[in-house]
């Protein structure tokens, strides 16, 4: 027979929360006092004492004295307070539940106040402010001088959506970027180092050069990108993180082919910062201002319409008569008002532009009832997270003061991985929300996958369709709605609204109407620029679009003097060159670029640039590089071998070969006509020129 020991059992959740609150209160008190002041016995109360300090929720640190009645100092740990705070929630809970009940049976009628569940979604029900971190202006205009003098941190795009939602509250509760604690526990389950939920790392990411000259508890400003300070930060945390794990546990694989690893790995500075933040502005729009609300506006909106239960729909693409129907829908199954409440931050690369999208949206939005509908803009950079995101996307509208949301079949999800299968499940999202909504403090309303039923001409929900052999079902998906947009086809009026349509249009014309580049690559003396040049003159004896050629020699001529040829300077070259070709192809010109380009990850950022304004087309020069070396007109590789020449690519520095190029041309044994003429057949195969 094998001896154990039971382990100490902790009270009731009433006995556990008055336990914490007078030891809180109390901590150098007597057991004996401790004992009377919660009516219980000394022998009950020790057994107590030992369950909780077990269970890691106080700690227990003897001391000498000659009183044996005080010979212990107690201490809430972390878990003690979060968990002391939602026994508190819990509580309110059901005294809001019996004040409704009594309240239904004098009255005949039920209260408008809706339970507490969590502190960090205080009143839902909208009548209370959330905490922002602004000080009054007359303060910040004292601080603005004092911040003049501090070091300064110019901010990314990104950080500039997270600082703002940090400043409003949005982020609430977080009171900063995150410290190494925060940031590991949100990392690995989820939770500030306190205990509350909280998916996403909110970090302050830096370049070494910066962290190398700041000390802890030293303050920074910040800056936005035309320096205007916003805010002050106390660095209280300094590390380098684990870029690999984060990757693993937020967003599922440590998988460059997802936007926000890459950005993660290739764009994020190595060092983060973390500590509090004191508000002195709110970021500077020029866009849409009318739209734009902090939480505390919408909440006051709702205060004053009467709305107790608001249900928001979160979008990054345009709306299309499916989405209406399913908002309807939403709206009326959680018997709430509707908050279209799309993302104007930062989205996937490649989606439309918010500019577009918020036109879009205004279009048809005389089409949803005005009285139980309204539009607000939220600035965040998503991070196309998945099911973490969900969670995320939640607690921000619970924040907003929203009572329901919203979540799709593969909610925020990036596409496909490295080997061409979704990131996540269909359903991931809806599953981890559903696991952790009464902390979220938020109820999820499923998204219905619409589809058109054209012998009843009506949406209808896809599983709810019990006579799918005997219907038309018809659906457009967001793959072919970009083709017909490309090729100029009709977008039949069932799927869209032709306002939305004609915005559309005017965004993204056919691909024979838009900009485009044509971004060659491979090694020095491939030929890349004799194709170039040759690719050009056919373009311009075509006529139609401007054409622009950006050569490696000519670039480095006019536009980077100053470069000189390590890692970093190529790549700042490849980005220039990128940029220019992005405002060639907005215009609606041809960009011709023909560097050796040889980093892959360069390669995607440009992709990504010129993307959000046209198509771009990488080309590979396959030429091999005893081929390159043979040719050696300039003389460069006999130099890169006899050491003259350092970090040359194929020689002493590593070209990445594109693993997915638009084409891939080889000019061993081809003559440099027919290799322009290939690149002019693919540009016709995209629909990008007209025949040849």
């Amino acid at each position: 027979m094998t001896a154990h020991t039971d382990k100490p059992q902790l009270p009731n959740e009433d006995q556990l929360f008055l336990l914490l609150r007078q030891l809180e209160r109390a901590p150098d008190a007597s057991q004996r006092s401790i004992a009377e002041a919660l009516k219980v016995s000394l022998g009950k109360l020790n057994t107590q004492l030992r369950a909780t300090a077990a269970a890691g929720l106080i700690t227990m640190e003897e001391r000498a004295g000659p009183d044996r009645r005080q010979r212990f100092a107690y201490a809430l740990t972390k878990a003690g307070q979060a968990k002391k705070e939602r026994l508190i929630d819990a509580f309110l809970s059901r005294k809001f539940a019996e004040y409704t009940a009594l309240h239904a049976e004098l009255t005949g009628s039920v209260s408008d106040l809706i339970p507490l569940k969590y502190r960090s979604t205080l009143m839902q029900n909208n009548l209370a402010p959330i905490p922002e971190l602004y000080v009054s202006y007359e303060s910040a205009q004292k601080l603005k001088v004092e911040a003049a003098e501090l070091t300064s941190h110019d901010l990314t795009p990104r950080q500039i959506c997270d600082l703002e939602l940090l400043m409003n509250g949005g982020f609430n509760p977080l009171k900063g970027f995150l410290s190494e604690e925060d940031y590991n526990g949100v990392v690995e389950n989820m939770r500030l180092a306190d205990g509350s939920l909280w998916p996403m790392p909110i970090t302050l990411d830096v370049s070494e050069a910066f962290a190398d000259t700041i000390e802890l508890g030293q303050d920074i400003a910040l800056r936005d990108q035309e320096g205007v300070i916003l805010a002050t930060m106390t660095v209280t945390d300094k590390w380098e993180p684990n870029k690999a794990r984060e990757a693993e546990k937020v967003f599922g694989a440590d998988d460059s082919a997802h936007p926000a690893v890459n950005y993660l790995h290739n764009q994020a500075g190595k060092i983060y910062l973390g500590g509090p933040v004191t508000g002195l502005q709110q970021p500077i729009h020029y866009d849409f201002r009318g739209r734009r609300d902090s939480p505390n506006e919408l909440r006051a909106y709702f205060r004053k319409l009467g709305w107790r239960r608001v249900v928001a729909f979160q979008t990054r693409n345009p709306l299309h008569r499916a989405h209406q129907e399913l908002t309807f829908r939403a709206a009326k199954e959680a018997q709430a008002n509707l908050l279209i409440h799309p993302v104007v931050g930062m989205t996937k690369p490649g989606d439309v532009d918010h500019f577009t999208r918020v036109r879009c949206y205004e279009a048809v939005l005389d089409k949803y009832p005005g009285a139980t509908t309204t539009m607000s803009l939220l600035n965040l950079a998503m991070r196309m997270a998945g099911p973490r995101e969900a969670v995320w996307h939640g607690l921000i509208r619970a924040n907003h003061g929203c009572t329901h949301f919203i979540v799709g079949r593969d909610h925020a999800g990036p596409g496909k991985n490295s080997a061409g299968e979704d990131f996540y499940g269909p359903y991931d999202a809806q599953e981890l929300f559903r696991e952790h909504q009464s902390e979220i403090g938020i109820e999820m309303v499923d998204f219905k996958h619409m589809v058109w039923v054209q012998e009843r001409a009506q949406y209808e929900p896809m599983d709810e369709i019990t006579d799918k052999d005997k219907v038309t079902i018809l659906n457009i998906s967001g793959t072919e709605l970009r083709r017909r947009l490309a090729e100029g086809l009709e977008i039949p009026e069932w799927f869209s609204f032709p306002e939305v349509v004609k915005e559309l249009r005017r965004t993204r014309p056919p691909r024979a109407k838009q900009g485009f580049t044509v971004f060659f690559t491979g090694f020095s003396g491939s030929g890349k620029s004799t194709i170039a040049n040759a690719l050009m003159v056919k373009l311009m004896e075509m006529g139609g679009r401007p054409v622009t050629l950006l050569d490696g020699d000519i670039v480095r001529k006019n536009l980077s003097s100053e470069l000189g040829f390590s890692k970093e300077h190529r790549d700042l070259n490849i980005r220039r060159i990128g940029y220019v070709a992005s405002e060639i192809t907005k215009n609606g010109g041809i960009a011709i670029c023909a560097p050796i380009a040889p980093y892959a990850t360069t390669r995607r950022a440009v992709r990504e640039d010129v993307e959000a304004y046209g198509a771009f087309v990488e080309i590979h020069v396959a030429t091999s590089i005893e081929e390159c070396e043979r040719r050696d007109r300039k003389g460069l590789y006999k130099l890169a071998r006899e050491g003259k020449i350092k970090e040359f690519t194929g020689i002493s520095d590593p070209y990445d070969v594109p693993e997915n190029p638009e084409l891939r041309v080889e000019t061993e044994g081809t003559d440099v006509d027919n290799c322009a003429h290939q690149v002019l057949l693919k540009l016709e195969q995209m629909g990008l020129v007209a025949a040849v």
